[in-house]
């Protein structure tokens, strides 16, 4: 089969020919029909995400596709069912071998395009949101980077569970699909003072932030008391060092939060996360939104449109078809 892999950090990605895997005890053999990219794919092509797959490997964190196989004692799925999983790697290939019981079915009024681009997006944003943030209706919500893949769900979503979002991108355009997907109040962080800006409209009890950098030290400064902050990335490049101080004056919370981590330690939390978030979409409550869809042999190029923030949303690699 066709594969995208990372031969060598630092380097492109490779399309090369590889052995098709084979079903274990378990497992289901799943035809790939599309993948969709995250930042986390970006870290690992340079070796530094929180996790380093021996090369070479196969890039791709989320996948939709059809079961072909199935594996010994594996039982709730059927071959040729459409599913969707978050698999860590393997999603830039024709086929993947996976465990039975992290694929799920995925609605049929959902295309393959818009489930690869489900899991780790709308994912990542409810849990951070609701399980680790606590996060009320009326509440004020601060998503910075609200224009990405996991920004655009933060806003969609929050808006969603009753908060006033509050969105910070930066441009007219990335603003706009912000807007669109149900922002009540716009900042430039191109030509404002986020800081500033966040006060004026009565501060943020929630902040959600996978950028870093300057924009987490100006929105830890226009969070009110008793807010809780939610470090998800550093798109910026720069991890910023938390003032002590702050916290204690304000009574502060810093979360600490890594999504894929409870598919480890506590896996029930995703999937109750993930059977509700897609029982929103099958109700039309969610739109998922891909900004660009290239073919597997342009795998490199749909990662240089996340490395230069060209894309809005999602951005999928569609395997078959």
């Amino acid at each position: 089969m066709r594969a995208m892999q990372v031969v060598e950090y630092g380097q492109s990605l490779k399309l090369l020919d590889v052995a098709k895997p084979v079903a274990k005890t378990g497992e289901v053999l799943v035809r790939i029909e599309a993948c969709a990219l995250n930042f986390g794919d970006m870290l690992m092509i340079t070796g530094s995400y929180q996790e380093k797959p021996p090369l070479p490997f196969t890039l791709g964190m989320e996948i939709s596709g059809v079961v072909e196989m199935l594996g010994d004692g594996v039982q709730g799925l059927q071959v040729g069912q459409r599913i969707v999983t978050y698999g860590g790697t393997g999603g830039l290939a024709e086929y993947i071998a996976l465990p039975a019981q992290i694929c799920l079915p995925i609605p049929d009024n959902m295309s393959f395009e818009q489930a690869a681009a489900f899991p780790v997006a709308y994912g990542t944003s409810h849990v951070a949101l609701e399980y680790r943030a606590r996060m009320q209706p009326g509440e004020r919500l601060l998503v910075l980077g609200a224009a990405g893949g996991i920004g655009l769900t933060a806003v969609e979503l929050g808006k969603l569970m009753g908060a006033e979002v509050i969105a910070c991108a930066r441009g007219a355009d990335k603003l706009a699909v912000a807007k669109a997907a149900g922002a009540d109040h716009l900042i430039d962080s191109a030509t404002q003072d986020i800081r500033e800006v966040v006060k004026s409209l009565g501060g943020a009890d929630v902040v959600y932030d996978p950028i870093g950098g300057g924009q987490f030290k100006a929105a830890l400064r226009a969070t009110n008391p008793d807010g809780r902050i939610i470090p998800l990335g550093f798109a910026s490049g720069e991890i910023p060092q938390i003032p002590a101080n702050i916290i204690l004056v304000k009574n502060l919370t810093i979360i600490g939060y890594y999504w894929g981590g409870y598919a480890k330690t506590n896996p029930q939390i995703l999937a109750d996360s993930f059977a509700k978030l897609l029982k929103w979409y099958a109700e039309g409550k969610l739109h998922p939104h891909v900004s660009h869809t290239l073919p597997l042999e342009q795998a490199n190029e749909a990662l240089d449109l996340l490395r230069t923030r060209k894309a809005t949303g999602k951005v999928v690699v569609r395997i078959n078809g």
